[in-house]
């Protein structure tokens, strides 16, 4: 019978990959083109293999069998590569991708000067490479180097994925354990969990049953309630309640209570998890709380002897005078709190004058010769606190300067900063890691200000810092509430607070007349009508009236990553409008041309790229398997394996533009979005805009937004800690 024709019979074919069709990076699934050695011309092979590359030998065992869509192709239950030796075959596989610093021309030369000896020459004897027309000492060495990394990553990609799991993440676990990576995952799968960024527990709970690890297993016990904490804590708890945290680790995993007492009294003997009364912490939030409450506590007492001293009334009136205007009675109460007390906050929201109060600081401070330093959350933020003030900002990160090789930052308990005073901006996003990070690093006799909006979200991050010390009554603090005048013309600015105080926006031309018109409501409910308006806003009329870039200027947010109107759906819709050609690559299910606009989704301190990152995608390297991201001028290169870093950001969750503003927003709200429908999510949304802000969805989502005032309630022991320390 011809293998052209349906048969439901198991058979074996065999030859060589010409090109790959398409290949699942999280799955390990494959349609490639192979060239049999029956001369039977190409045929279509699909199945599941952990690595397969253009140019090796191939033998699958399957059946053939017809796709309604694709025609008949060969299904595989089981796929076996092997390095090709055909000079044909060699010249393909090295052109493929596969190895660094090699592609079509090098390939070509390699090929023409070794021939079928090719493969052997870079394995061991690699010094030959050199007498190769555009190979150099730098270059035969990153071709070797890369040749050795890809022989170990397809042998853990080969593990893994015999062990029913993604291999996506092979090449990010070579880098973290080398050539131990099996033999560390054999004998505890759970490392990966803490271990590598992208891999969580259920991965490495499926590794571990596969390689035979008990379900009921001290082992399996432990790693599960570290599991069960770290969810906790990505949504936002620094601890959990001795019985809670059992009884939930029992009903997720199937663990019995008894192996779950003895797993967790393992856990605090050993000190991996920390207990305090009742309640269960992870070590590193455990250390952050105490560890901020204390800094705190020690910059209120440090004293200011080598501070000058400053009348703060006259200040202030040199200050206004200085700037032109007059401030107001919150303001000036402010301005004097911020001069006579070691520690402040000031708080309040759009256009009631917070980054007046911030110009006005620096002015006093610099006049007394004081250093100070400015510094935010993110990029973005610190960028409009430098431009508003004419003096330096940076985001905490940099000004800690992480260091690389140790894993820490250069600036901490052991080495402070240099300043005098320090006002740090956008205090609603800082979780308690970062903020006790920050708080370390400060000399006990400066200056600190904490400036920011606690109407906002919450930090993405554990913990709820901002309004932990308001609450305490520990830090002294001023909330300013009124609009000023060229404030009060904005729509967004006025809107903002009438959400923020329960009740619904006004539009122009109704009672919000005279204002200008920067905000606009679109009502849509369905998901299709709401995606072809937002389409219609972002490529035409947007750009048409107002003149704003829809690469650049314009931002869609939304209150979630997935379905029809997530930011991951978003993203993929809007790059078809704005980006839709160009120079591309795929991974990870993903596509990515240069010139889309990407955020960064995770802190990279080895790259100085931080969560929440914007950047523009430069160029793409395929010979050396590279794309390089334009950070405002700063170019980053990223392998091809660590894109799952990166994430379309034409639309983005509203979670994720804390810290931001942008010349334009988007607004999406529907029913869709009722589970996350929240007061403080709308209010949020809407001060991420500065020129213009346009909320398409309906009425009714948004009247449900602005009445559900309901904030989930964040366990956290700052506040707590505060009164106890009595840090007043």
């Amino acid at each position: 019978m011809s293998p052209f024709q349906k048969n439901a019979e198991e058979t074996t074919v065999s030859g060589t990959v010409e090109r790959i069709i398409y290949r699942a990076e999280d799955s390990g699934y494959i349609v490639c083109a192979l060239k049999t050695d029956a001369q039977q011309g190409e045929i279509t092979v699909v199945g599941n293999s952990a690595a397969v590359w253009p140019g090796e030998r191939l033998q699958a065992t399957g059946k053939w069998e017809r796709h309604k869509a694709h025609g008949l192709q060969f299904n595989a239950d089981n796929i076996i590569c092997i390095e090709p030796h055909t000079v044909s075959g060699i010249k393909k596989y090295l052109a493929s991708g596969l190895i660094k610093g090699v592609g079509d021309v090098i390939a070509e030369r390699l090929v023409k000067k070794f021939g079928a000896d090719t493969l052997r020459v870079i394995d061991e004897e690699s010094a030959r490479l050199e007498s190769v027309e555009g190979i150099g000492r730098k270059k035969r060495e990153r071709i070797r180097q890369s040749w050795v990394e890809q022989k170990a990553v397809r042998e853990i990609m080969i593990f893994l994925h015999a062990h029913g799991v993604s291999a996506s993440q092979a090449a990010r676990i070579y880098r973290v354990y080398g050539d131990d990576a099996i033999a560390i995952l054999r004998q505890n799968p759970y490392r990966l969990a803490a271990d590598i960024w992208g891999i969580g527990f259920k991965s490495a709970d499926k590794i571990a049953m596969n390689l035979g690890i008990p379900v009921q297993s001290v082992i399996r016990a432990r790693a599960g309630l570290a599991y069960v904490l770290q969810t906790l804590a990505d949504e936002g708890h620094c601890y959990c309640p001795r019985d809670e945290l059992l009884a939930y680790t029992e009903k997720q995993l199937a663990i019995g209570r008894n192996l779950l007492e003895e797993a967790l009294s393992q856990e605090l003997a050993e000190k991996t998890l920390i207990g305090e009364g009742e309640n269960i912490y992870i070590p590193s939030l455990y250390h952050s709380e105490t560890g901020c409450a204390a800094h705190l506590k020690r910059i209120q007492e440090g004293g200011s002897a080598n501070m000058p001293q400053i009348n703060a009334e006259k200040a202030i009136e040199w200050a206004a005078n200085r700037m032109k205007i007059s401030f107001s009675p919150a303001q000036a109460e402010a301005l004097n709190m911020a001069i006579t007390e070691k520690v402040g906050i000031i708080t309040g929201g759009p256009g009631v004058g917070k980054t007046t109060i911030i110009r006005a600081l620096v002015d006093i401070f610099s006049a007394k010769k004081l250093v100070v330093r400015l510094a935010a959350p993110t990029g973005r933020a610190a960028k409009r606190m430098e431009e508003a003030t004419a003096h330096q900002a940076m985001t905490i990160h940099r000004l800690l300067k992480f260091q690389p090789g140790r894993e820490r930052f250069e600036y901490g308990a052991d080495k402070h900063l240099a300043g005098d005073v320090f006002i740090l901006d956008e205090v609603s996003m800082i979780d308690i890691a970062l903020i006790n990070s920050f708080l370390r690093a400060l000399p006990s006799q400066s200056r600190l200000l904490l400036i920011g909006d606690a109407d906002q979200l919450p930090s993405v991050g554990p913990g709820n810092v901002l309004r932990d010390l308001i609450d305490s009554g520990a830090i002294p603090s001023i909330k300013l509430d009124k609009i000023f005048r060229q404030s009060e013309k904005s729509l967004i600015v006025h809107n903002a607070h009438l959400v923020n105080s329960g009740r619904f926006f006004e539009l122009a031309g109704g009672e919000g007349q005279g204002r200008a018109e920067d905000f606009y409501f679109i009502e849509e409910n369905e998901p299709e009508r709401v995606i072809a308006r937002v389409v219609e806003l972002v490529s035409e009329r947007i750009p048409r009236r107002f003149g704003l870039s829809p690469r650049s200027d314009i931002q869609v947010l939304t209150p979630m990553r997935r379905f029809e109107l997530g930011a991951d759906n978003m993203n993929a819709v809007l790059q078809s409008v704005i980006n839709p050609r160009g120079e591309e690559f795929v991974r990870f299910g993903r596509t990515y041309r240069v010139g889309d606009r990407i955020m960064q989704m995770r802190n990279n301190y080895d790259k100085d790229v931080y969560n929440g990152d914007i950047g523009l995608i430069h160029a793409v390297n395929h010979d050396d398997q590279q794309v390089i991201v334009d950070y405002d001028g700063r170019l980053v290169a990223y392998d091809f394996g660590e894109v799952d870093e990166l994430s379309l950001a034409y639309a983005s969750s509203i979670h994720k533009a804390q810290g931001s503003e942008h010349p334009a927003v988007i607004i999406l709200m529907t029913t869709q979005h009722f589970k996350l429908l929240q007061r403080n999510l709308l209010y949020t949304a809407l001060t991420r805009g500065r020129k213009l802000v346009c909320l398409v969805g309906s009425k009714k989502a948004v009247t449900i937004a602005i009445r559900n005032n309901h904030t989930a309630e964040r366990r956290t022991g700052l506040k707590q800690r505060l009164l106890v320390r009595g840090t007043v």
